[in-house]
């Protein structure tokens, strides 16, 4: 088999019944809306700067705090979902959504605000996990379209987040905008009847002790990025740092001891799985920085307001969309790790330009936009591949642990740019976020070169 042929196995194929390319749709809008929560999110966050009369950087955890519980959430839900039935985890996630809702609308501080966005992270964490099943789970004849067509909704959310961001927060409130990802009860609306279809599972209980171990080592990681920003006490962030590398340690343990836990061995043991993570870790670390980065440059940097920060946004995330919904045919010419591999190197220079240039409005709009194609093509292809590489019985857990991985990584390149910009400046701290996508870029390679 030629490398080619081999990198683009599993991507999806244009065939499937007709109502395959709805129920795409569907899926699609049940996550999409999850997006608005960093894309349209960065730009609330000027604003909720000045509203709380507290420093801009300490706004980078309202999407670390988003994207922490969104993804350990989607991993935990997308193990209920193999459990105990998708319907149950849209229940969940409806009461997370409206709860978290609740209390960002009404957070007198950012304190309180964090906790709402926590728990609002949650909720979607929920709603992608359900979404992730229902696709994941589709006949084989109808997987490839369906998954084909919730990657290419999910981008018309990704290149729409910046301009609904500016207008959101300009007509209404920086609140609402913090909030947008409740728009996907829409979605849970037009999936009741699929994830009905689909309600009985393997009743077998969910790895509690692992769950906790993995949630447990993700927040004390962002927690000591951001040590400096909350100016924790040295004895807190020594605590902290003996917490986490215990839990960590027991988590590994737990993985070998328990092969069918919470994080299963045979799933972290498939290379696929293991090399999607990785590179889908470092283009949501380049992504999610830039989006907080972006407004903070334009708006704050160069004197412009939300709205027009949005305006100027939205073409290069309309274009960055649109080379999302190509990565099939792109990958299908060029094999899907080669692609994988140019655009995480691309992500990387351009946001090595945008610190180089001192954030120049045209450097940091090349950033966003190739951060948001590079979103686009590695959710396209990486979930694909992962959901056919997974034995049926874990492709719940599979695409869940995926999105872990992905989210997390956002959340650290949020919480490492929000760190780094207070002794750098905003712009400037883009230079070592760079590194995550090279890194990404780098595994593609390889990982294309062992394949071959």
């Amino acid at each position: 088999m030629t490398r080619t042929e081999s990198s683009t196995t599993n991507l999806p194929r244009p065939q499937g019944k007709p109502g395959a390319a709805q129920t795409g749709v569907r899926v699609g809008l049940l996550i999409g809306p999850m997006v608005f929560g960093v894309s349209a999110g960065g730009l609330a966050l000027p604003n909720a700067a000045a509203a709380l009369h507290i420093d801009p950087s300490a706004t980078a955890w309202l999407l670390a705090a988003y994207a922490l519980t969104q993804g350990t959430g989607t991993a935990l839900f997308g193990r209920l979902s193999d459990a105990k039935g998708v319907h149950r985890t849209l229940a969940t996630g409806v009461v997370l959504l409206l709860a978290g809702v609740l209390a960002c609308v009404l957070a007198p501080s950012l304190g309180v605000l964090i906790a709402g966005r926590l728990v609002l992270g949650a909720g979607a964490g929920a709603m992608t996990a359900a979404g992730l099943f229902l696709g994941a789970t589709s006949p084989d004849e109808d997987r490839g379209v369906v998954l084909a067509t919730m990657a290419a909704t999910m981008s018309a959310f990704v290149g729409s987040g910046t301009i609904v961001g500016g207008l959101v927060t300009s007509a209404l409130s920086w609140r609402v905008t913090l909030v947008l990802p409740a728009l996907s009860l829409i979605g849970v609306l037009l999936c009741l009847r699929l994830a009905a279809s689909r309600a009985g599972r393997s009743g077998k209980p969910v790895d509690a002790v692992g769950a906790g171990l993995l949630v447990v080592t993700a927040a004390g990681i962002l927690v000591l990025i951001q040590a400096k920003t909350l100016q924790l006490p040295a004895v807190v962030v020594g605590v902290t740092a003996v917490v986490t590398v215990l839990t960590a340690a027991g988590l590994a343990l737990r993985v070998r001891s328990r092969p069918a836990g919470f994080l299963p061995r045979d799933l972290v043991a498939v290379p696929v799985f293991r090399a999607a993570a990785a590179i889908g870790f470092g283009a949501f670390g380049g992504l999610y920085a830039i989006l907080f980065a972006a407004p903070q440059i334009l708006v704050r940097g160069h004197g412009w307001t939300v709205l027009v920060a949005g305006l100027t946004l939205l073409p290069p995330a309309v274009l960055g969309a649109a080379l999302s919904r190509m990565a099939g045919r792109m990958a299908a010419r060029t094999g899907s790790y080669p692609l994988l591999t140019v655009v995480g190197a691309l992500f990387a220079v351009a946001l090595a330009a945008a610190a180089l240039t001192g954030g120049s409005v045209a450097a940091t709009i090349v950033a966003v936009t190739v951060g948001l194609a590079a979103f686009g093509i590695s959710q396209a292809l990486l979930i694909a591949q992962v959901s056919t590489a997974a034995p049926p019985a874990l492709r719940g857990a599979a695409t869940g642990m995926l999105q872990l991985a992905h989210v997390i990584g956002g959340a650290i390149g949020s919480a490492v740019i929000g760190a780094l910009s207070l002794s750098f400046g905003v712009s400037d701290a883009l230079l070592p976020i760079a590194l995550l996508p090279l890194a990404g870029a780098v595994i593609a390679a390889l990982a294309g070169r062992h394949r071959g």
